[in-house]
């Protein structure tokens, strides 16, 4: 039993901060910080390392309450050895630190969840809470998520990364071959080709943004209809609910191609080369899906990608009503919704 015991705790990453204990076992790979800088924080006491380090939003704070434990677990820290002993000037800086964080972080120790229950349907409680939805939903969690009741409707929300390109890439063969094959012997006719599908990624670039901008992060106040709460959450708001969830991070094929149609359809009858500029379109959605996937569960090693998820953790835990552009900030620079992040002293990294 000893020996379970001991096992059972090795797989555990118990930390203390300030009076209360937390088990980041499951939440090492997802920090937005990156794994290295909870380094050599098992079974000790992290508040020390905390306040020196750069202020975490409210929403990083309220996610921090997912891992909290019962203090009864303390016993398998091991403060003795690795608890951060307090030096010179430390005390100064925890109280410092303490003044501050009772301005911002500490206004989000009373949970929301109560006004819901995780146990059931999320979808058809948000017409209870339409009062406090947009304070709700921006208070990320850690836990599964149930959307609909019925099983096969649940079954339609949840996709696998794999299935959006095995969807995708032969659509967009079949938009681009026609065009192609009639076109690749002639160089006039190829510039022309090349040109429409860069534009169609560039076209998709702009929807990316305005739809990340003006749809999926519709202003809604205390008076917002029920109806319009219920549509967010199911289109974007489950997403910064539950971050983390790994079923929810690209969007599902058959709403995808409705999507498309609607935006398409009225654009074929003004735009040359229609059929070109829809495949450039897809191709770009297609790499912003599979960016988006990443940088939730990558570990990015090269300068643009380490930037990229940086830039985007940002837009969830500390500046979402900024960074609405994921696989490019190029139309945050154009609008002037740019998230400037401040420079790293060493080289992140999630694994």
């Amino acid at each position: 039993m000893d020996t379970n015991k001991e096992a059972e705790t090795n797989d555990q990453f118990i930390v203390k901060y300030r009076q209360q204990y937390y088990d980041l076992s499951r939440f090492l790979h997802k920090h937005p910080g990156g794994i290295n800088t909870l380094k050599g924080l098992s079974s000790g006491d992290m508040t020390a390392r905390f306040l020196k380090a750069p202020p975490h939003s409210d929403a990083a704070m309220y996610l921090m309450r997912e891992y909290k434990i019962d203090p009864d677990d303390s016993r398998k820290t091991k403060s003795g050895n690795n608890e951060a002993e307090p030096r010179n000037g430390d005390e100064e800086l925890r109280h410092r630190a303490r003044e501050t964080e009772d301005k911002n972080n500490n206004q989000v120790d009373e949970s929301m969840e109560h006004l819901v229950d995780w146990s059931k349907a999320m979808l058809p409680q948000i017409a209870n809470i339409t009062e406090c939805y947009d304070e709700w939903v921006h208070k990320p969690v850690d836990r599964p998520l149930r959307l609909f009741g019925p099983w096969y409707l649940e079954m339609c929300t949840k996709t696998p990364w794999w299935l959006v390109p095995l969807f995708w890439i032969p659509v967009i063969i079949r938009c681009a071959w026609e065009d192609f094959a009639s076109s690749w012997q002639d160089r006039s006719q190829l510039a022309s080709f090349v040109a429409y599908f860069l534009f169609g990624i560039l076209l998709w670039s702009f929807l990316e943004y305005s739809l990340h901008r003006w749809v999926f992060h519709v202003k809604l106040n205390s008076n917002s209809g029920s109806w319009i709460c219920t549509f967010h959450f199911m289109i974007h708001g489950l997403h910064h609910k539950v971050p983390f969830d790994p079923m929810r991070l690209v969007f599902p094929p058959l709403p995808g191609a409705l999507l498309a149609t609607i935006i398409y359809t009225p654009l074929s009858f003004v735009l040359l080369s229609p059929r070109v500029v829809l495949s450039g379109a897809l191709t770009g959605y297609l790499c912003y899906d599979m960016i988006h996937y990443y940088l939730h569960y990558g570990n990015p090693t090269t300068r643009a990608f380490v930037h990229l998820k940086r830039y985007h953790q940002h837009h969830h835990f500390s500046h979402q009503t900024l960074g609405y552009g994921i696989s490019s900030p190029l139309w945050d620079v154009v609008f002037k919704t740019r998230i400037h992040l401040r420079k790293l002293r060493y080289q992140l990294r999630w694994s």
